[in-house]
């Protein structure tokens, strides 16, 4: 009889709280023994190593990375699971080498982030931040014409799930919606152009697109200058998509109308100060996806994986199932058991 499994949970005290969630955290703990992060500090490999000694599963918040370096020094881990879609930071080579299972949670953020993408959009169009902060300071606020989000031409630069969502409230607004995304099925309603085209023409121009190693500063000086002066930029996915010099400089030269940014380079995808303090800026801290419903659809999931692969079970989410030897060694399927 195998001994009660034992997980270390990553999150810090304000992470399990903002981030997880006493329902993940209760079926957690419902299928084995957690231990919990007590700091709010970000782990490094060897702090991480030291927290997660003898645990046979991580679960992770965004922050914690799983290196190669951390992943050798856990000779009893069975999986490291990221409470995340994100698993850049986690080297999947170096878990397989090890026989060690990753898995990755799906996005439930697609309404979560698109309605922060129109808050933002009527906040930059309608110049709300602006005259509240006046008010709030005792001044009287400066009295500014806006404009309508309809009629208005909204571009979607990659058109992934959140991409969809947003196109559907964009619609029921009266907007126009173009997409430039080479490798998507549209729909009939939205209009594919390329990039180029794309800023050319739009009144609110939102990045989407996934980060990877061809989309590096997708935004860059050129983009911007290809954008409308009165146009808006609004950057909902990572901060690698973003020349930060080139926008901080096109807002500087009035070359584009203003920005909200969720993201950025700073530590942890926030947005990085230099920008977020521009008076053209509305930056928020990666707060795109965090509600109740957004945060418990990737928390409960990381617990169903913990779950099923306590049962000796490759969940749904695994990335390296193949490569996974440490889980049937650790959990093997007992006879009589249902998988």
């Amino acid at each position: 009889m195998t001994t009660r499994p034992t997980v270390f949970l990553t999150h810090s005290p304000t992470a399990v709280q903002n981030y997880y969630g006493p329902r993940a955290l209760a079926a957690l703990e419902a299928v084995a023994t957690v231990r919990r992060c007590t700091t709010e500090e970000a782990f490094t490999a060897e702090t991480l190593a030291a927290a997660a000694q003898g645990c046979d599963i991580i679960v992770s918040d965004r922050r914690a990375e799983g290196s190669a370096d951390l992943l050798a020094r856990l000779p009893q881990l069975v999986a490291f699971c990221r409470c995340a879609v994100d698993i850049r930071n986690v080297d999947v080579a170096a878990a397989s080498a090890h026989g060690i299972l990753v898995t990755q949670a799906s996005a439930g953020f697609m309404a979560s982030v698109s309605e922060w993408i129109v808050g933002m959009m009527v906040d930059l169009a309608r110049h709300l931040s602006p005259a509240i902060a006046q008010s709030q300071a005792g001044a009287a606020p400066t009295v500014r014409m806006g404009r309508e989000l309809r009629g208005a031409t909204l571009g979607i630069v990659g058109f992934g799930q959140i991409g969809r969502y947003l196109a559907g409230l964009a619609r029921a607004f009266g907007m126009r919606v173009c997409v430039a995304d080479p490798f998507a099925q549209l729909p009939a309603e939205v209009e594919a152009m390329p990039l180029a085209t794309l800023l050319a023409q739009s009144d609110f121009v939102v990045c989407l697109a996934a980060a990877t190693p061809q989309t590096e500063n997708l935004m860059d000086a050129a983009a911007f200058a290809a954008m409308q002066p009165t146009a808006y930029f609004i950057n909902a996915a990572r901060g690698n998509l973003v020349d930060e010099a080139a926008l901080l400089r096109a807002l500087d030269a009035g070359r584009i109308a203003g920005c909200a940014l969720d993201v950025g380079r700073a530590p942890d995808q926030m947005p990085s100060p230099a920008l977020a303090r521009h008076p053209l800026v509305r930056a928020t801290p990666h707060i795109g996806g965090l509600t109740p419903p957004a945060i418990e659809h990737q928390s409960l999931e990381t617990a169903a994986q913990v779950a099923a692969i306590v049962q000796g079970r490759i969940p749904p989410g695994a990335v390296n199932a193949a490569q996974a030897l440490r889980l049937q060694a650790r959990f093997p399927i007992t006879p009589g058991r249902n998988p």
